[in-house]
């Protein structure tokens, strides 16, 4: 179910939706909204999590995921798509 809002923005900002819009980057208005408001939603979760990870001093096996979250931007989740759980733990352990 979706529900409409109105909402007031900076006239760059809107600038830059409209520009995503027009390069095909998203189909409407609201895409770019939604998906800017999804992405900060799971940036939250993760800084959350990492926290909850930093905080913890049992050792097991999410200290790859903590190392992992501690090393990589979290407002962008998605540039991290290339390596695989595998090959970042295989990193973070021969740098060690």
């Amino acid at each position: 179910m979706t529900k409409q809002l109105t909402v007031r923005l900076a006239e760059d900002i809107v600038e830059f939706i409209d520009e995503r819009v027009q390069q095909g980057k998203a189909p409407s208005r609201a895409a770019v909204v939604a998906a800017a408001i999804d992405r900060e939603r799971r940036r939250e979760i993760a800084e959350r999590d990492a926290e909850i990870l930093a905080r913890s001093t049992s050792h097991d096996d999410l200290d790859d995921l903590a190392a992992f979250a501690a090393h990589n931007p979290l407002d962008n989740l998605a540039s991290c798509a290339p390596f695989t759980w595998r090959s970042w733990t295989n990193r973070a352990r021969s740098s060690s």
